[in-house]
């Protein structure tokens, strides 16, 4: 795929719930193959592929999986009882068409309902309805007729929703937390292919990340790089509802460098860190945001405390509606993300 949006649709269609991230994994595998010397995928299921080098070994770390639901219970009339995995909102899953996948392959199209509000009381209506009394109907009559199609207990749920162009070189789409991020890796081992890095590049696809940050602490222990950088989306403040002193980053303005993440209880970027990604991005021209965030975690907490402990920062792509069937992205700050952390691959030998 030789256009950003183009390999930005294809990964985010891809279906990849936490812990079920194969699909996305084959994907990244076939696009690292020809960017570094091997790609082997870890018992943890996280892809790894690197770039020898003579100089510093810096880790690209960005998390494969989405959020989804799984299969808890099939009832006597055929709808599937769920479970969220990740971090749902609860009114934004309500009312969504789903992917049920089944054991033996087959994705099979579902939708999430709930009591119709036609038959509640005035009090019920005012009442946000919880996913714990939500459910799938996938168009089973029963019990039986759901389980004749492959569906069981068990079952991962994912969003059916494909990535469209918005304007203003604006795309909307599900997953794109952290697809983004994985494309923004990807573009930017393309952009260093052909140049004389001194840095041992490792690039991996994370797993679990939204579930505990699971693969990024077990591919950080195996890898033990000098210094990482995560890949992912930011919130910005830019649209109705979020203050600018929740959030001073804008989305179309540029990617974001994290200075520290939920308040200081998930990673501190060192200074040596944040000099560098952006003296990086200065030199090259590439404008960036700085962020300091008040809630969420990305993969640079797992990695930065992990053995005695790993430099790590984070470099965003700011996502509105993060966590929702439709999120929403500027391209060309996918792009210029790209373009700061190629910068920082070859500037790396100079800091570490």
């Amino acid at each position: 795929m030789n256009d950003i949006a183009g390999l930005l649709k294809t990964f985010a269609d891809t279906h990849g719930m936490s812990g079920y991230e194969d699909a996305v994994a084959e994907l990244l595998r076939h696009e690292l193959e020809p960017l570094t010397d091997g790609v082997t995928v870890d018992t943890m299921g996280n892809v790894v592929g690197i770039r020898a080098g003579q100089g510093p070994a810096v880790m690209v770390a960005a998390h494969m999986d989405e959020i989804g639901a799984m299969v808890s219970h099939v009832d006597d009339e055929g709808f599937l009882r769920i479970v969220p995995v990740g971090g749902w909102s609860d009114q934004t899953i309500l009312g969504q068409r789903v992917v049920i996948h089944t054991r033996d392959g087959r994705a099979l199209p579902g939708v999430i309902g709930s009591r119709p509000p036609h038959v509640m009381d005035a009090d019920e209506r005012k009442k946000l309805i919880k996913i714990k009394d939500m459910f799938v109907d996938c168009g089973a009559t029963d019990a039986a007729a759901a389980g004749s199609l492959g569906i069981e207990v068990g079952c991962p749920i994912t969003i059916d929703r494909e990535l469209s162009r918005m304007g203003n070189g604006f795309v909307t789409g599900k997953a794109l937390d952290n697809r983004a991020g994985v494309v923004m890796m990807i573009w930017a081992l393309r952009l260093v292919r052909r140049k004389k890095v001194r840095a041992t590049i490792q690039a991996v696809g994370t797993v679990q990340e939204e579930v505990g940050l699971k693969g990024a602490r077990t591919s950080a222990y195996g890898l033990t790089p000098d210094v990482a950088i995560a890949t992912d989306v930011t919130i910005p403040g830019d649209n109705p509802g979020v203050s600018r002193s929740e959030s001073p980053v804008v989305a179309g303005k540029g990617p974001s460098i994290t200075i520290i993440d939920a308040a200081g209880r998930g990673v501190i970027s060192p200074r040596p860190v944040i000099s560098w990604l952006r003296d990086s991005a200065e030199k090259a021209s590439i404008p960036y945001q700085l962020q300091v965030g008040n809630g969420g975690n990305t993969d640079a907490t797992a990695i930065s405390i992990t053995k005695s402990g790993i430099p790590c920062g984070v470099v965003s792509v700011p996502t509105r509606y993060i966590h929702s069937p439709v999120e929403v992205l500027s391209l060309r700050d996918l792009e210029q993300g790209a373009a700061l952390i190629a910068a920082a691959i070859e500037s790396a030998h100079r800091y570490f």
